[in-house]
């Protein structure tokens, strides 16, 4: 059964890489066509077959799906580097608050005006449903937005760099509101695990407050200290493991993190989350620090990422695809407004805080459109997310394409725009007196 679903996700992203699009998109396209949409209808036995529920092989691909998952955002964590200052922090600063704020607070007022139980599973609430909304019109994925300047061949733009930088921001503060929205389920769910039943509070209040400081002071320690923790492991103690097998060191850290996670009863996603941030940041003052074209060259980092990406990664998404219902979980009036809505308040959101940072109304409308690509943390969110019980099928299918869909609208708009190279390669300011938005 592995070897089906990873034959038809790498099929599936060889096809999407010769027509330009994002191979991820190709590997659930994979998973999609083994799934309930398409084979279960014409053989219904043989999809039962391929992932059979609650047996040995059923529980090997929910183990294969998790592995994959916890990969998938350490790779994730990879692509950010907190550290490293972009250009243009005008542009920055205004576009990570207006980009932020603005599209998570449509996202919640959304929600004030729709039916909450219409897109709850069983351990959602209005809360949780609220916030995931929030983060669903928020979300960028950094991975797409990389692959999409490097196939138009202008990563090493100012441009470039000021939408990276923006990304890594906005996806770090969403990480937290995410492992918020994970802890208020396990309270919904009556299923909290690690430290908090150990202290033996009941008041659902002091759970939700427990959450909020335990995910950002998770967040904040190890974005501080994950880089040092990291190195003084490689050098002292782990030195010998390090010479040794930097795979089993870095695979070490990685797990040790999300075993920290599951202990403070945070979902262990959000520790290799942190893991590929400090394994980033370590790999910067090296003389062999990576390009964006080889952003794994470290040692130890390389042999990992080229596995994960060859074999758990593409299972994940071809699974995602394989969850996807389209036929009877397709609701097509509210994704259709759901992409809209999420496309505008996204764009207006970025566009308005880039050109009060002073750049032109073409750069402007080129950035918003490239911050609007999901992909894979859109993706991410709505896994994560309906595994906990948070959201229904509905809600999945529609947050899944939305994801699919929006990196093709940046893909399709950038390469048309590509001609206006100078647009693309410095911003220009609304007047004289405006500072560069870009340096």
């Amino acid at each position: 059964m592995l070897a089906i679903f990873l034959l038809a996700a790498h099929l599936g992203a060889a096809l999407f890489v010769k027509l330009r699009q994002p191979p991820v998109i190709g590997e659930i396209a994979g998973g999609l066509l083994l799934g309930p949409s398409v084979l279960a209808l014409v053989a219904p036995a043989v999809g039962g077959w391929l992932a059979p529920s609650g047996t040995p092989n059923g529980h090997m691909l929910a183990v294969i799906y998790q592995l994959g998952t916890i990969l998938m955002v350490f790779l994730a964590g990879l692509e950010m580097r907190p550290g490293e200052q972009g250009t243009g922090r005008r542009t920055v600063a205004y576009t990570s608050v207006l980009g932020l704020v603005i599209p998570f607070a449509g996202g919640l007022a959304i929600a004030q005006v729709i039916d909450p139980s219409a897109l709850a599973g069983p351990h959602g609430s209005a809360a949780t449903i609220s916030l995931v909304l929030g983060l669903a019109i928020a979300v960028t994925s950094i991975p797409v937005i990389s692959r999409i300047m490097m196939d138009l061949g202008i990563m090493d733009t100012p441009f470039a760099r000021t939408v990276l930088t923006v990304a890594v921001i906005e996806d770090i503060l969403l990480y937290v509101v995410l492992a918020v929205i994970l802890g208020l389920a396990h309270v919904q769910a009556d299923s909290t695990h690690g430290l908090p039943p150990l202290i033996g509070a009941e008041a659902i209040e002091w759970y939700v407050a427990y959450y909020v400081a335990a995910s950002v002071l998770f967040f904040a320690i190890f974005l501080a200290t994950g880089q040092a923790l990291f190195r003084w492991l490689t050098h002292h103690p782990l030195g010998v493991l390090e010479r040794r097998s930097p795979v089993a060191l870095r695979l070490l850290f990685l797990f040790a993190l999300c075993l920290c996670c599951m202990g403070l009863g945070i979902d262990p996603i959000f520790g290799a989350l942190l893991a590929g941030i400090a394994m980033a940041e370590a790999r910067t003052d090296t003389s062999d620090a990576p390009t964006a074209a080889a952003p794994a060259a470290s040692p130890g980092l390389g042999p990992l990422r080229q596995f994960s990406l060859a074999f758990f990664v593409p299972i994940y998404f071809a699974l995602v695809g394989f969850r996807l219902d389209v036929v009877h979980n397709l609701d097509v009036t509210f994704f259709a407004r759901l992409f809209v809505l999420a496309c505008l308040i996204k764009f207006g959101g970025v566009w308005a805080g880039a050109r009060l940072a002073g750049n032109s109304r073409a750069w402007s409308t080129d950035f918003a459109v490239a911050m609007n690509a999901r992909g894979g943390p859109g993706i991410v969110l709505a896994s994560v997310t309906f595994a906990a019980g948070i959201i229904n099928a509905t809600f999945f299918v529609a947050l899944v394409l939305l994801s699919i869909f929006t990196p093709q609208l940046a893909g399709v708009w950038s390469r048309r725009t590509q001609a206006r190279d100078s647009q693309l390669a410095a911003p220009e300011p609304r007047t004289p007196q405006m500072p560069e938005a870009v340096r």
